[in-house]
């Protein structure tokens, strides 16, 4: 048995996080999203992989090498151009002979599920499909079910017209017959599995199985400090440093090299990543923190994604909290986000960041100012 993970895509809506990394690269408790998948399938007894790669590749490929640190082989297939996730499984047809599994290499799944896929394909020789339950079922593929088989699958329908929370968990048990299915569906632009799979639904060959264990999607950026905090375990790094007059509380991952500064508080839910500094008296809560940030002195970083090389200046608030934040012309109302700071920008001290702002990579953002909404990459925002 192959598990064959689609690792190819860019996350656009993930902006300004991908534009310099996969989606499937993004961290989540110190480590890739990608990571995760990989783990859960080697934990369920597979251990020859298939990583369909595009966008970004090298920092997939240079991570995870051959494989031999999770004690699995893997080989790579280029999707140059990223033309759905059909078009990914056509690509790696060549690399697998009988049935296999797929994956989303951008969602998290558990070792148990990947395995009970596994059973049902090779019990029933036919397509096995997990489906998990989704408070926006809208968001992904609908699934409609007669028993434990699939009756019906309808890609992101509008949400007055969704019948069901049932939905796609991108989690799949293929035999070779998928390849066909996907030659023979006729589409005017992307070609998605779901096309495929609609074709073999209407054959009655395709079995449901309902996912047990945790099924985690980050598809926009308030997903990323969702998911990172139901995954996130206490840890520290070695070569970490907790001033003992700091105070790191509940859920933590500090990684190689962070600093923690006396006074300062690091709360549950927060991942900094290496090499991180943490300045006197900063409070940090419920934050994603990329690799060789700086938090300055006194700030304040709540519900916020700090990008890598970023800085924010000391005295500077991301108050948290809900906020309408605005992706592909759709207003995404309630959603808990502080700030999204980008990758080598640099926030001033003495700001003050609105509950949904996202600054984009290498923006300037003078001290004092006040920032609100979306910032474009390389902008200069100055004080008002």
């Amino acid at each position: 048995m192959k598990a064959m993970i689609l690792a190819a895509g860019e996350g656009t809506r993930l902006r300004p996080l991908t534009e310099a990394r996969p989606k499937a690269m993004l961290p989540v408790s110190n480590r890739p999203i990608l990571e995760h998948v990989v783990e859960a399938v080697a934990e369920a007894g597979i251990d020859d992989l298939v990583l369909v790669v595009g966008y970004r590749r090298e920092r997939i490929q240079s991570y995870f090498g051959d494989g031999d640190r999770w004690d699995v082989d893997i080989e790579y297939v280029v999707q140059e151009k990223q033309l759905g996730t059909g078009h990914a499984l056509l690509r790696a047809e060549e690399h697998v002979e009988g049935p296999f599994v797929a994956l989303n290499g951008d969602r998290i799944v558990e070792a148990e599920d990947v395995a009970r896929v596994v059973d049902t394909l090779e019990a029933s020789g036919e397509t096995a499909l997990g489906v998990a339950n989704a408070s926006r079922p809208s968001d992904y593929g609908v699934v409609s079910l007669e028993g434990e088989t699939v009756v019906d699958i309808v890609e992101k329908p509008p949400r007055h017209a969704t019948h069901s929370e049932v939905v796609n968990a991108g989690l799949y048990g293929f035999t070779p017959d998928i390849f066909a299915a996907l030659r023979e569906t006729e589409t005017d632009g992307e070609l998605g599995v779901t096309d495929a799979l609609e074709r073999l639904v209407t054959e009655g060959t395709v079995a449901a199985v309902r996912l047990r264990g945790q099924w985690l999607d980050v598809s926009f950026l308030w997903g990323l400090l969702r998911v990172n905090a139901q995954v996130i375990e206490a840890s520290t790094a070695d070569s970490a440093r907790v001033s003992e007059a700091a105070s790191v509380v509940g859920d933590v991952a500090l990684g190689a090299d962070t600093r923690v500064r006396p006074g300062a508080r690091v709360l549950t839910g927060t991942a900094l990543g290496d090499n991180v500094d943490v300045g006197a008296n900063a409070v940090v809560s419920n934050a994603v923190v990329l690799p060789d940030a700086t938090i300055g002195d006194g700030a304040v970083v709540r519900d916020a994604v700090v990008g890598a090389n970023a800085t924010v200046g000391a005295n500077t608030t991301v108050e948290g909290g809900d906020a309408d934040v605005t992706v592909r012309d759709r207003v995404h109302e309630g959603v808990r986000l502080g700030a999204v700071v980008g990758d080598n920008t640099s926030v001033g001290g003495a700001a003050t960041l609105a509950p949904g702002t996202v600054v984009g990579n290498r923006a300037d953002v003078e001290t004092g100012s006040h920032v609100d909404g979306r910032i474009e990459s390389d902008a200069v925002v100055r004080r008002a």
